[in-house]
């Protein structure tokens, strides 16, 4: 089978192969991946930017400000981070060029649920794309995964062909005893390529805070291995265990959980291993090489606690802080619960159109602080670059926001993971369908909200927000929806009135009188201008005069080139617009056709299963639609 191959090619892709020390150094001056660090080997699993130019892009230029931003393939599924991903790599940058990042600790610092996590599990993967070439004994492949050139020292640079910035690290006490015991022969040692992995715990580790009242080290720097004992003395590098998160994780990434929870003891081989390279282990071995990533992420809550002792001030200032807020842009957000539930066996079920939005609404309100002077729906909507002037004219610019927001904004609010979790109570709200719609999810988030330990005044303001925005513009979208779906049921009636205006309107201007081939009924100039005027102040039409002449020109140039034949009433915007508004100028109007009460004649009953299937068409199942217009006219009769 084509799959069985496949797996076997990817398994011999990551084979360990080995070459002898000469043939490694002969190619280090054409083959600068022989020796690149672990920043370098990250930057290029990153890849090259795609640049968007913003200024194209009418939403994307509110936004970003008219700026060419960087958008990376490889964190395509981080939605709404491109400023988070951007410090990541400018981080790896600058440490690859050998600047003071490099002897940094990348700590990622966010609130619960903010990706944190998600940004380090993709930083190690990427990790594992390039190998890394590690000095081999005999058979025995070095525990630190140690480079051939800590063999070398600053002064054989130019020989050797290479940055003199890469050499100067300090060969490790296992080395160091092999070089000794071989009185300084090389021949003995060869170079090994292999990949990291995080199975394996190659070049990629993964380190926990220990318990507060256990001061235990080891985890980060390794102990002694007991069994080894017999055969070796105690400081003997041999009889030592290199099992520690920093000898794992040398020359790739460490990987640093919850790092502020750790006792202050446990965390000072960091302060070493970044500053200096090297670290002291549990037994008197001498000094271990360090040369790889120290990526650690903790809550707000850590950071700030450990921040406000001054006693660390040290460790402060060895720390390069990328921030990880929730994400504000409702569309961002938007697709971040459709990659969830596509993860799931909940894609599979009907989701009303507006749920996922609403979801996203109400997570997004919660992570910005109120704007004085406007209201936090208009801001939301500008944050996700949209234009609301007209709408709100109290409404500010997205920076204007920004700046009496402050920093803060986005590190505390509803997390993504709170949110899934309700949306998964939503779908299997109802017992006898396994779907999802906006009604369903304004209970659940209700009841949660209020089972939830939340402060008085959050609690208030999310249940606030609820009711006074998220349902009264929902409703507005229902209606929307329902009188979509009931236009397109009354297409002819819909036509009739077009062609009717347009026949009234050409008579008008010509100023003559007509007559109803129908009813034989004579229309003078001013009986035309009133049957029109009952179409047009429906839809608020403020001149016109000027209006029925760009409709009648419209559609006069429009039969000149089909054969006569009348423009549809859905071709010109501008009177489609004003026929819709004549249709549904009473929502009551479209209660016969939508209503589920079985009455009404045979023709609205026909209509009602066209509306039907209309709705079924944009995504609701017919459950749904009882559903949303029992609760559509409940809040209409309570508005």
């Amino acid at each position: 089978m084509k799959i069985l191959t496949q797996y076997k090619k990817n398994f011999n892709k990551t084979k360990e192969e080995t070459m002898t020390l000469e043939s490694y150094l002969k190619k280090l001056k054409t083959d600068k991946s022989l020796y690149s660090s672990p920043y370098e080997r990250l930057l290029k699993a990153i890849g090259k930017p795609e640049l968007v130019n913003t200024s194209s892009d009418s939403k994307l230029s509110r936004i970003f400000g008219n700026r060419t931003i960087k958008i990376y393939k490889t964190f395509s599924e981080f939605y709404g981070m491109e400023d988070t991903i951007g410090r990541i790599v400018s981080f790896l940058t600058h440490a690859s060029q050998g600047l003071e990042e490099s002897k940094q600790i990348l700590y990622l610092l966010g609130p619960v649920g903010s990706a944190k996590s998600s940004l380090a599990e993709r930083l190690k993967e990427l990790m594992e794309e390039n190998p890394i070439y590690i000095l081999k004994h005999n058979n025995d492949r070095s525990p630190l995964n140690e480079s051939p050139l800590s063999l070398f020292d600053v002064s054989q640079a130019k020989e050797l062909g290479v940055p003199a910035r890469i050499l100067g690290f300090k060969l490790s006490p296992w080395a160091r005893k092999r070089l000794n015991n071989d009185d300084g022969d090389l021949s003995n040692f060869s170079v090994s390529k292999v990949y990291p992995s995080q199975l394996d715990q190659l070049a990629i580790s993964k380190t926990e805070p220990g318990d507060e009242n256990n001061q235990d080290i080891s985890s980060l720097v390794g102990k002694i291995n007991i069994r080894m004992l017999e055969h070796f003395d105690q400081d003997d590098p041999d009889a030592y265990g290199f099992t520690g998160g920093l000898e794992l994780g040398n020359r790739g990434i460490m990987e640093f959980v919850e790092m502020f929870k750790a006792p202050i003891k446990m965390l000072h081989p960091l302060l070493t291993a970044t500053q200096e390279s090297n670290y002291i282990g549990t037994e008197q071995i001498g000094s271990i090489p360090f040369d790889g990533i120290i990526l650690a992420h903790s809550n707000q809550t850590e950071w700030e606690a450990f921040k406000n002792d001054s006693k660390n001030e040290a460790f402060i200032d060895r720390v390069y802080i990328v921030k990880v807020p929730y994400n504000l842009r409702v569309d961002e957000e938007q697709r971040i619960y459709t990659k969830l539930l596509a993860g799931s066996e909940l894609k599979d079920f009907p989701c009303a159109p507006g749920t996922l939005q609403m979801l996203s609404e109400f997570a997004v309100s919660s992570r910005l602080v109120v704007p004085e002077n406007s209201n936090i729906y208009s801001k939301m909507k500008v944050y996700n670059g949209e234009s609301v002037k007209n709408k709100d004219p109290k409404a500010k610019s997205l920076q204007e926001y920004k700046d009496s927001s402050g920093v803060m904004e986005g590190m505390s609010g509803i997390s993504t993971r709170f949110c899934f979790k309700v949306l998964s109570q939503v779908f299997n709200f109802d017992n006898t369908e396994i779907a999802a719609n906006p009604v369903h999810l304004m209970y659940i988030l209700e009841t949660t909200i209020k089972q939830e330990q939340f402060e008085e005044s959050q609690e208030q303001a999310l249940l606030t927000f609820i009711k006074e925005y998220l349902a009264a513009n929902y409703a507005k979208t229902l209606e929307n929806h329902f009188q979509t779906a009931y236009l397109e049921s009354y297409a002819e009636y819909g036509q009739a009135i077009f062609d009717r205006y347009i026949l009234h309107a050409d008579h008008w201007i010509q100023e003559n009188d007509y007559r109803d081939p129908d009813t034989g009924q004579l229309y003078d100039r001013n009986h035309l201008a009133k049957e029109l005027t009952i179409i047009e102040t429906a839809a608020k039409i403020s001149n016109a005069k000027d209006f029925r002449h760009e409709v009648v020109n419209y559609s006069l140039r429009y039969k000149a080139t089909h054969g006569g034949v009348n423009p549809s009433w859905t071709s010109y915007a501008k009177l489609k617009r004003v026929i819709e508004t004549f249709m549904f100028d009473k929502t009551e109007d479209l209660l016969p056709v939508i209503s589920f009460n079985g009455g009404g004649n045979s023709g609205d009953k026909k209509k009602h299963t066209d509306f039907l299937a209309r709705m079924k068409d944009m995504g609701y199942t017919p459950k749904q639609v009882r559903l949303l217009y029992e609760w559509f006219v409940r809040f209409k009769s309570n508005s």
